[in-house]
């Protein structure tokens, strides 16, 4: 090769690259937490659950289970030497280890820790548990009659004059949507394996989005400082928000073991009891009253947003904050009042998932403009288009940020052409007047949804970078992988950095003894925060190696220019394996810690205004379903979406995020469904019971493009846009499509008004209600 010439390299950012464990994952060679080798003398825990709803706790006999063979003893609040609580608000409400009372079926009363997990699984089971039995509530409704007990502070959003608008308004309509919850259904349950070290120390292996959050909790039990806590996660076979809190509660009872007896503690609980005592997608009743015109224009809005919050704070606070943040999903209301109600329930404390309350607040958003549609004869995409955000007036949201990137106008226009919608619709109009018994439906709806952490502290993140002697690099960061691809999108960034091929990069696991003080991997800014780290740290190494190469090769640092494979040192070609190993040579420092901190964001919750988003990613999806009058029983029979990732860092790895985010939000919306008894216990907690999409329920016809032209017009990280929460609530069209088909047999003059998920149960009972009517 001439020494004149730069090798050619392939680029790795904005390329559709195979996701680094892909290879593993079909093979079975990913090694996750319960893959891993043991140490000697692993002690393996179980959790003991309670069976009553709300109760006080009269006396626990513990003797059975001490006695059962293999047991090595039992972990009860008393053995907690810190504070027993993992309560990620730090509101010290949620015990490690119920005391006096439990206030849900399924809360941890202590823990068995044995020879063997079937060991202490089957004495879990032995204590004779004594308990006064007191009133409970489960669901919105009971808890609202009950004098309606938060967890946490609501919130209101407020803009314009609401009493006016109503004043003004020709016509009103008032009503309420049932949005139900949803479990996580990870492959990978929780898990933790706990290894004490010398001194304080303890390293535990947890599946978890928040590292740092692990290691607070772990610390805060044990009564130790955060440094003698070290967490470490190469991957979580499935998160989606389940992993940011709720893996604090298994970490610490791992911990906890493994300190009092010296060794080793995994801890990893069966389906049924992980979904029984791990917190859900939160339940909302949405109480809503909007005035409106004879054009279907949105005057005023005034809704209230009631939340099963479970019975400690949570992460309710914020995600029903996050409801009202996307009470208008794209739409602008000229005047408006929402407010949240995180409610006190006698269930299982609720957590994050993936949207983290945009979804339950857009969807009530689309239950408005159906309500307008439905009354005014209207095709609800009509109706939708009338109401969106301008893009120099009309631009205010609820929480008086200024949406300044709308580009809902274009990216709906594209979809509605490209799906045909018009003509489609008027086939099914014409189908259904001819068809008396199957009857077909169709949808077009939005998407806006605000990118970044309500909690701006946690809008930042680190890197750790070395390069070595060869030329290979080394990559540690704060986030956490679990399928999303993330890990891949920032090597990719690290190699187009250094102009370097991605099998140079080695991608480390995530571990809060290289990076600390890291975000959860959440909020859909995991590429965003930890690629703009990972680059800053290039930053730092490659201005060290232009000082370096200018020196060395008697060049001016301007005539050095990156290149593909090295740099071009004036009329010298240097590969960059040579750069480093001359770099080391002449001691210059081969190692950076990078950083980044979102920059424009603030919010001040008390008066409930700010610039809470960095930026918006917007989508479209357009549904066809048929529908089965006489069972309920339906069919998603088509389904086109167009979805705005910016300028994507991965397009395989985005598509494969797209696609998933509809399907997990169309079961969310369908088929999954959180049923409690009425003795207060969780009885769908197996696949037996509750049920997640199918590969039989992906579409026959599923059109998925990414919105190529979308550029982001801040400077994230290679101008892409988060994809991992704003799909999701693509599958909200489903629900629409099934209204309209539900509504032609009232001839498309009743709001159909279903409530989620829109089982066929569901599905019969509204086409009754049609019938009725």
């Amino acid at each position: 090769m001439n020494k004149h010439q730069a090798p050619i390299v392939i680029a790795a950012l904005h390329t559709s690259t195979r996701h680094d464990s892909g290879p593993k994952h079909v093979s079975g060679t990913a090694e996750y937490i319960d893959d891993m080798i043991e140490p000697a003398g692993t002690m393996h825990a179980y959790l003991a659950l309670s069976t009553k709803p709300h109760a006080e706790i009269v006396s626990i006999d513990y003797a059975a289970v001490k006695a059962f063979a293999g047991v090595i003893g039992v972990l009860t609040a008393e053995d907690i030497p810190g504070e027993n609580d993992v309560s990620p608000s730090h509101r010290h409400d949620e015990p490690v280890f119920a005391t006096d009372k439990v206030h849900f079926w399924g809360q941890p009363l202590f823990a068995v820790i044995a020879e063997t997990r079937d060991a202490a699984r089957r004495a879990a089971h032995l204590a004779k548990v004594e308990y006064r039995e007191l009133p409970f509530a489960t669901n919105v409704r009971d808890a609202q009659a009950a004098g309606g007990k938060l967890v946490t502070d609501p919130l209101k959003l407020e803009r314009g004059d609401v009493e006016a608008g109503f004043a003004k308004a020709p016509h009103r309509v008032k009503g309420s949507i049932e949005i139900g919850g949803q479990d996580h259904f990870y492959l990978e349950g929780q898990i933790s394996l706990a290894i004490p070290g010398e001194d304080e120390d303890v390293t535990v292996f947890a599946s978890t989005q928040h590292p740092s959050e692990v290691q607070l909790m772990v610390a805060q039990v044990l009564g130790i400082r955060h440094h003698a806590v070290t967490i470490q996660i190469r991957r979580m076979g499935g998160g989606f928000g389940g992993k940011e809190t709720q893996g604090n509660l298994f970490a610490a009872v791992a911990a906890l073991a493994a300190k009092k007896w010296n060794r080793a503690c995994k801890i990893r609980p069966d389906r049924d009891d992980d979904m029984t005592a791990t917190g859900k997608r939160h339940d909302f009743v949405v109480d809503y009253d909007v005035g409106y015109d004879d054009d279907g224009k949105i005057h005023v809005v005034d809704a209230v947003y009631g939340a099963r919050a479970g019975f400690s704070s949570d992460l309710s606070g914020p995600v029903t904050d996050r409801a009202l943040f996307h009470a208008d999903n794209a739409y602008w209301y000229p005047a408006v009042r929402v407010q949240s109600q995180p409610l006190y329930t006698n269930t299982v404390s609720n957590t994050a998932f993936r949207g983290f309350g945009g979804p339950q607040g857009m969807l009530a958003a689309e239950r408005l403009v159906e309500d307008i549609a439905y009354a005014l004869g209207r095709d609800p995409l009509e109706i939708r288009k009338a109401n969106f955000y301008g893009t120099d007036t009309d631009n205010v949201t609820p929480y008086h940020q200024t949406v300044e990137d709308n580009i809902i106008h274009r990216v709906v226009d594209e979809l509605e052409a490209s799906s045909d919608y018009q003509a489609r619709r008027a086939a099914i109009i014409k189908y259904n007047a001819g068809s008396p018994i199957l009857k077909k439906g169709i949808a077009l709806t939005p998407v806006k949804f605000g990118i970044s952490f309500t909690a701006t502290w946690y809008n930042q993140a680190g890197a750790l970078v070395h390069v070595y002697k060869d030329g290979s690099i080394h990559l540690s960061h704060g986030g956490t992988e679990m399928g999303q691809g993330l890990y891949i999108k920032v090597a990719a960034v690290l190699a187009d950095a250094f102009g370097v091929g991605l099998d140079v990069v080695k991608i480390m696991a995530t571990t809060t003894g290289k990076v600390p003080n890291t975000s959860a991997t959440a909020a859909s800014s995991g590429s965003d925060l930890n690629g703009m780290a990972a680059w800053d740290a290039a930053r730092q190494i490659k201005e060290r190696l232009v000082k370096h190469a200018a020196k060395l090769h008697q060049v001016a640092e301007s005539e050095i220019e990156w290149v593909q494979g090295g740099i071009q040192a004036g009329d010298q070609f240097v590969p960059f394996a040579e750069l480093a190993a001359s770099a080391y040579l002449n001691r210059v420092q081969l190692s950076a810690a990078g950083f980044y901190e979102t920059p424009k964001i603030h919010w001040d919750r008390a008066t409930g205004r700010g610039h809470p988003f960095y930026y918006f990613a917007y989508g479209a999806s357009a549904s066809e379903v048929t529908i089965d009058t006489l069972t309920g029983e339906y069919t998603v029979d088509r389904v086109d979406i167009l979805h705005d990732v910016g300028r994507s860092l991965n397009p395989a790895i985005d598509l494969g995020q797209v696609e998933g985010g509809f399907i997990q939000g169309m079961g969310w919306l369908t088929t999954e469904e959180l049923v409690w008894d009425a003795k207060g216990e969780l009885r769908t907690k197996a696949p037996s019971t509750y049920k997640i999409p199918l590969a039989s329920d992906v579409p026959p016809i599923f059109n998925v493009r990414l919105a190529e032209w979308s550029i982001n017009k801040e400077p994230t990280i290679g101008r892409s846009k988060a994809v991992g929460e704003p799909p999701l609530m693509l599958a909200m069209s489903v629900v629409e499509a099934l209204s309209m088909a539900v509504a032609s047999v009232a001839d498309y003059r009743i709001a159909p008004r279903m409530n989620t998920p829109v089982t066929p149960e569901r599905v019969l009972m509204g086409v009754q209600r049609m019938k009725r009517r």
